[in-house]
């Protein structure tokens, strides 16, 4: 279908002046035929410049799109026809008081005035708004209950409020509220000196490091004509996938727990312990901090760490295969796994659900495969999708992609991996330019957004960590479950409170 918006490619920086700005009932009548036409929504955000606060937006379908306008202060919601704008436009109205009249469920995201220092369009005074204290969804009837979990949990877990509507034991409606941990990392970037931009996006979610980190080195890399070498291409994908294994085996490993089969769960935080010990032989700890820079990376991989690097890959390898086998063999958990938290792959196309969630739902979309960065173009990524959309198959797509993501590392590591590290320094960037880099993370897309404006500097940095999709997934497979099922549903998305946060 022909459109108005631009088709861009993940990772290369654009003119500003070269993406339509377009009127805004153009904009909104395209953005929606994109999407009601199979496309998907990666960014939709506004900034400010000047006095001017404008939109704009990436869409994806077998490419990217993008396209802007300037903001009204009030426009008929685009989620009221098309779901996927939803959570978009609860952000826009929190940041900017910019407000959609007929959204289907207007209230905060964050709690906290971002870019707004005023009564909000939420009915809300941030001078003496309490965390919490709003209008809740609700079920009434005799024989309804609410239960109300968190924010402070018993065990060392993020801040996040559930609230359950319940006949019985039955879950109606999960409502989750988070927040709790919303530092203003969008608004700390633009202000901040260049060499505390990666430690500050290495901070945005502590599990992804390398996913975010990776994002923010190609923006700034395509921003400034930077072209990292071949050796560092390779040592960044093996980054990606250490990152990978390491969260998704601990995942199976606490999937087991929560269904009491201790010996997985035992084997599992085990090898989760030798997989991240592989990320510090590569850079020094365990979470790959201060490995990737803009321009490349900080640590070679020499032909001595290459090689220790292949012998634990092969000794771990058969661990795996065995923990796996042993854990889905079981027909206890199978029994819990299977028909438990089912979202449909219709709901998780209107949620637009991503990662692994996605995956397990029939959504066969991955990063590494439609928009391949890094060594990912000249790697055979599969299709992962599963079609039950339940615990079940949410692990499944789990083990699956930790027995290719060892076959990823060890193609890899056949061959002697030569970079240069360069030393870190300001880079100078285009002026009104625009970027969009698209990542695979362990959760799903991870994609970074960067204006620059006139001058060069950073006019809007944008970040979208994969569980702003998926937590309302894990709310629709609550429906019609047991509660005593959510712990064992909220493992199966294990989301990250600090990512959706920011």
């Amino acid at each position: 279908m022909s459109t108005a918006f631009l088709e861009i490619s993940n990772g290369v920086a654009v003119p500003r002046d070269k993406i339509p700005h377009l009127d805004f009932d153009r904009f909104r009548r395209e953005a929606l035929d994109i999407v009601e036409n199979g496309g998907k929504v990666v960014h939709f955000f506004a900034y400010q410049e000047g006095d001017v606060v404008k939109l704009s937006a990436v869409l994806r379908q077998d490419h990217l799109l993008t396209a802007g306008c300037d903001a009204p202060d009030t426009y008929p919601a685009l989620s009221s026809q098309c779901e996927p704008f939803h959570m978009f436009e609860r952000e826009l109205a929190e940041q900017f008081g910019i407000s959609p009249e007929g959204h289907p469920w207007l209230k905060m995201v964050r709690y906290h005035p971002n870019y707004m220092d005023r009564v909000d369009v939420f009915g809300n005074n941030y001078d003496d708004d309490i965390p919490g204290n709003y209008d809740y969804y609700s079920v009434e009837g005799p024989e309804i209950h609410e239960v109300a979990v968190g924010p402070v949990h018993a065990g060392v877990i993020e801040p996040g409020h559930f609230r359950f509507n319940c006949i019985g034991e039955r879950v109606l409606n999960l409502e989750i509220q988070l927040g709790y941990q919303h530092r203003g990392i969008e608004t700390l970037i633009p202000g901040a000196a260049a060499k505390r931009l990666p430690i500050i996006i290495e901070s945005v979610a502590g599990d992804t490091t390398v996913g975010h980190s990776l994002c923010m080195a190609q923006a700034m890399e395509a921003l400034s004509s930077t072209q990292p070498d071949q050796g560092a291409h390779t040592i960044r994908t093996i980054a990606l996938e250490l990152e990978r294994l390491q969260n998704h085996v601990g995942d199976l490993g606490a999937l087991s727990g929560d269904v009491a089969f201790l010996p997985p769960m035992n084997y599992c935080g085990r090898m989760r312990g030798d997989f991240l010990n592989m990320s510090l032989l590569l850079c020094g700890n365990r979470f790959s901090k201060g490995l990737i820079r803009p321009g490349g990376v900080r640590f070679t991989l020499d032909d001595e760490v290459r090689t220790t690097l292949a012998q634990r890959i092969t000794e771990i390898t058969p661990q795996v295969k065995h923990v796996i086998e042993l854990l889905f063999s079981t027909s206890s958990v199978r029994s819990r796994f299977e028909n438990c938290g089912s979202v449909s792959q219709e709901d998780a196309e209107h949620l637009g659900l991503v990662g692994p969630a996605g995956r397990a739902c029939g959504m066969a979309y991955d990063v590494r495969r439609c928009f391949p960065t890094e060594g990912y173009g000249e790697l055979d990524i599969p299709e992962n999708a599963e079609d039950s959309g339940d615990v079940y198959a949410r692990a499944k797509v789990r083990a699956d992609e930790v027995l290719q993501s060892i076959d990823l590392i060890q193609s890899l590591l056949t061959a002697p991996v030569k970079t240069e590290c360069p030393e870190p320094e300001e880079r100078a960037m285009a002026p009104d330019a625009f970027v969009v880099t698209l990542n695979e993370a362990w959760r799903g897309e991870v994609a970074h957004c960067v204006l620059t404006d006139a001058a060069g500097n950073l006019l809007r940095y944008k970040i979208k960590d994969p569980s702003f999709h998926n937590w309302n997934g894990l709310s629709m497979s609550l429906r019609n479950t047991g509660i005593s099922d959510f712990p064992l549903n909220n493992k199966s998305f294990n989301l990250s409170y600090c990512g959706f946060d920011l």
